[in-house]
């Protein structure tokens, strides 16, 4: 159970292979003849047996044959018996190498492998690669070079190119995967594999497209909590849709919402070829996430203006170094040389004044990252610089990146710097792009460490009022809300909104406006009309009994004239909002296919699609994505003092955003939501006006499975007694308990730690700490037990310090029905039925995820775990493959 189950696939220590007779080309297709001599030039360790379709004897001959890989390149009707013959000999993963399979065949190969319970790559796939294990088993290329950077492509010609681009610029790979467009093993399983891998650093995807939002966003967040992810993806429409009912759904498109998902994500997105090879050249150097602030060391003011200028552009920083820095540096370099906001270390630059410029660089702690760029000179010594460059940054711990400009001049320096591993480029501009995905990094594994609950610790809403209206809604076979709707729902959740009242006649609008006070704001009230203004619809400080009667009926004659068709419930009347120096602002909502909600913000009022000022995040939010998502939009600038007008209060902007998050997370009918405009000034907020749109949800979506992130499961929180008085708590574990989580596992004896970890290590490796922390709530599950204790100052107060003292976990296994648990309890609070609440716990958690088994490995001498599972009744069984373990397993 501890290795991956891709292990077979992606690390086989056999294969049999189906490609034809090895020794005749005339039985091997144009892919299979080129596997055949990747695999017989590469000396791959493992065991090889060629086999064919059309061996005479029974399977029992080939008893002896088992393997963990059958790499298949045969024609189309050769496929489906050759994949049989594989599942039969227990093959437990296979390689379709072909192409042009139709969509008929690729049905039957994928049938064969669930039968087998094979994980099956391909067909219409160029293969795989594994460097390290000398393994090509594809067509993609020559065995790449080993290396730390592991490449994903939906594209079998990307994936060609990058190889061919990659043995250019000694950029080495830990593995190749092509998928193609049938294969079995998804991307998110790839994903899965590779964050647990040892030999991959980073990761590098070319995608096309996804087919389940939420494992997508699983593996993705998994992998980028571990490891730099970078993304490229394909197929960018544009926004807008001609069925959006509202201003939000209107102005953004299926990019827009799949940007905001990768940044929520943790990973960096590139957009063009050029951008993918800069990050897979950073990612090769296994640069860490950093902030943003650039140094910038040069030879010519011109090619660092240009650097300079694209990093303001891209929201990076150019670094000033420090003035004690500064003055160490100039002692040591010649009096012409310019120290101020770039490092301009004038046309005679020597290797030394390069090297003693970086050596500051990496000192100083307001620098992040630097870049080195060399323009050609006469008799200077361009290869001598990159030597000195290339032997200092061996030293640093901080990302360098070059540029040496030119071609013929500099292309031995150039090679010098591919050789160490330095990323190096040819423009300015590239090289600031490449370093702006580095520092993206940082700012985007913030936002994955986000793991909100889907209800915030704001005033309890009334979620069960806004179901009903909602219900009553679609019960009169209606999917738009009116104003009046829209404004209560909001009010159900505390979201402030203007009074307003409906007027079906002149008179009962002149009645309403006395009540209400002038000036008020009339509007029309239709479901089948979204831009009120565009049809005369609205009318703003009307100040008069006479004036209300006299647009009541000239917008009724206006409306009705503009759209005969409309359904007309009446006029709207409201108090004008009294925020004079009020900002507008819109708050919406959109469903994005297949990612769900998603949450926009912006600049508001009339000329919303004009402005199109659109940030946007996945639900749900807490305060600090809440906001980031405010820092994003354009509109952010003028929420601070503008033009004489105080600051707004940011927090009533950041209330209503955590309001509309519990929105829809609570109301999976939502579909479309406007409020707009929001005002806002230094007093509060109000809502103006709204639009709502609903529709039927699935029945699972009460389970949160509307959203592509689930939310903090909050409501599995229990507190139990424990023996001799006192109390702890179990809770899902969230990202900020990796302290608390090592602490725990370093109190732990050497014997707890060996029967949980079958090892001897004093402490988890932080790529371990992490995959145990950061979790995904809908396929596994780590419950921890916190004790807190209470213990005298010694000044008369109080001290409390918070302990994990158990955790168990489980997570699910590939089938997506069973999965595998785990359980260690704190040594010095055995004995007070912690492991048996705690595996109860989680019990009920699969339970309540719909899952069929639990089931664990437990070491054959660890009596008191065997005593445990066995009055929880688990049934107790030999583990075939280790005697050392017993395999204990629980019906749910």
């Amino acid at each position: 159970m501890d290795r991956h189950f891709l292990t077979p696939l992606f690390a086989p220590r056999s294969i049999v292979v189906f490609a034809g007779d090895p020794d005749q080309l005339d039985t091997q297709t144009n892919l299979g003849r080129t596997m055949l001599g990747e695999l017989k030039v590469n000396g791959f360790e493992g065991q090889v047996t060629y086999l064919s379709t059309d061996m005479k004897g029974t399977l029992s001959d080939l008893a002896t044959t088992r393997a963990d890989l059958a790499l298949i390149a045969l024609p189309h009707e050769e496929l489906a018996g050759a994949l049989e013959i594989a599942g039969r000999i227990r093959c437990r993963a296979a390689l379709v190498l072909t192409s042009g399979v139709p969509p008929a065949l690729c049905t039957q190969l994928q049938a064969i492998a669930r039968h087998h319970d094979m994980h099956l790559l391909g067909p219409n796939s160029l293969g795989m690669q594994r460097p390290h294990l000398k393994l090509n088993a594809g067509a993609a290329g020559l065995l790449a070079a080993p290396g730390p950077l592991a490449l994903v492509s939906q594209s079998g010609a990307l994936t060609s190119s990058v190889l061919d681009w990659a043995s250019r610029n000694a950029v080495g790979f830990s593995a190749v995967v092509s998928l193609g467009p049938n294969t079995s093993v998804d991307l998110p399983q790839v994903l899965d594999f590779l964050a647990n891998d040892p030999s991959t650093h980073s990761i590098l995807i070319y995608m096309e497209g996804i087919h389940n939002a939420r494992r997508f966003m699983s593996a993705l967040r998994a992998a980028a909590y571990i490891k730099p992810v970078v993304v490229m993806k394909a197929g960018r429409r544009a926004a807008g849709s001609h069925a959006a009912l509202t201003h939000s759904a209107s102005i953004v498109g299926s990019d827009d919402v799949f940007e905001a998902a990768l940044r929520r994500a943790g990973v960096v997105r590139v957009r063009t070829v050029t951008q993918l090879f800069s990050a897979a050249k950073c990612l090769a150097s296994r640069f860490k996430p950093v902030g943003k602030r650039l140094a910038i060391v040069t030879n010519g003011g011109g090619p660092a203006v240009l650097a300079a200028d694209w990093a303001n552009e891209l929201g990076l920083d150019v670094a000033h170094l420090s003035d004690e820095v500064r003055s160490e540096l100039s002692t040591k370099l010649p009096a012409c040389v310019q120290l101020e906001q770039v490092l301009d270390l004038a046309e005679d630059a020597s290797p030394d004044d390069y090297r003693e410029a970086l050596l500051a660089c990496a000192r100083d702690k307001g620098v992040d990252g630097i870049l080195v760029i060399y323009a050609p000179k006469p008799d200077s010594d361009a290869n001598g610089i990159a030597q000195a460059v290339a032997e200092v940054f061996g030293r640093i711990g901080k990302p360098v990146l070059t540029c040496w400009m030119g071609d013929e001049r500099v292309r031995t320096g150039r090679s010098t710097l591919n050789a160490a591993h330095l990323p190096t480029f040819r423009t300015p501009e590239s090289a600031v792009d490449a370093f702006n995905n580095i520092a993206s990094f940082y700012q985007n594994q913030q936002l994955l460490q986000q793991t909100p609950p889907p209800m915030s610790t704001l005033a309890k809403p009334d979620a069960e009022g806004a179901r009903l209206l909602i219900e009553g809604v679609l019960s009169e076979r209606r999917r738009v809300l009116t104003e009046m709707e829209s404004k209560a729902l909001l009010a159900a959740f505390h979201v402030p909104v203007t009074r307003t009242m409906l007027a079906r006649s002149a008179n009962e609008a002149m009645l309403i406006a006395n009540q209400l006070g002038y000036p008020v704001a009339l509007k029309i009230d239709s479901p089948d009309i979204s831009h009120k203004s565009d049809v005369e619809g609205v009318a703003l400080n009307v100040t008069t009994a006479t004036r209300v009667r006299d647009t009541f009926n000239d917008m009724l004659a206006a409306v009705t004239k503009a759209m005969p068709d409309a359904r007309i419930n009446g006029v709207t009347i409201q108090p004008m909002c009294a925020k004079r120096r009020g900002r507008e602002i819109y708050i919406g909502l959109t469903t994005d296919h297949p990612f769900g909600p998603v949450i926009t913000f912006g600049a508001g009022g009339t000329m919303i699609e004009l402005i199109a000022d659109r940030a946007m995040e996945l639900p749900p939010l807490n305060q600090f994505l809440a906001r980031r998502l405010i820092e994003r939009a354009r509109v952010a600038e003028m929420l601070h003092e503008w033009r004489g007008a105080p600051p707004v209060d940011m927090d009533a902007i950041e209330q209503i955003l955590l309001r509309v998050s519990e929105m829809v997370c609570e109301l999976p009918q939502l579909r479309e939501m406007d409020i707009n405009p929001i005002i806002i000034d230094d007093d509060g907020a109000m809502a103006v006006d709204a639009r709502i749109v609903v529709d039927h949800a699935p029945p699972s979506a009460r389970s949160y499975n509307h959203l592509a992130i689930l939310p903090y499961p909050a409501s599995y929180e229990r507190e139990w007694p424990m023996k001799g008085g006192g109390f702890y708590t179990i809770r899902p574990i969230r990202p900020d308990d990796a302290d608390m989580l090592q602490s725990f596992v370093r109190s732990l004896s050497q014997e707890s730690r060996y029967y949980r970890f079958a090892s001897a290590m004093h402490e988890l490796p932080a790529r371990m700490l992490a995959r145990y922390t950061l979790i995904d709530y809908d396929r596994e599950m780590a419950l921890v037990a916190e004790h807190r204790k209470r213990e005298p100052d010694g000044e008369g107060g109080f001290t409390e310090q918070v302990e994990v003292i158990g955790v168990s976990r489980y997570i699910t296994n590939p089938d997506q029905t069973t999965c595998e648990f785990s359980l260690v309890v704190s040594d010095h609070y055995k004995g007070q039925g912690l492991g048996s609440r705690l595996m109860l716990s989680i019990i009920d958690f699969a339970r309540d995820k719909g899952l069929s088994d639990i089931e664990g490995l437990v070491l054959a001498n660890n009596d008191n775990m065997l005593r445990l599972m066995r009055g929880l009744g688990f049934a107790v069984r030999p583990f075939p493959e280790d005697p050392d373990f017993k395999l204990v397993v629980k019906a749910l």
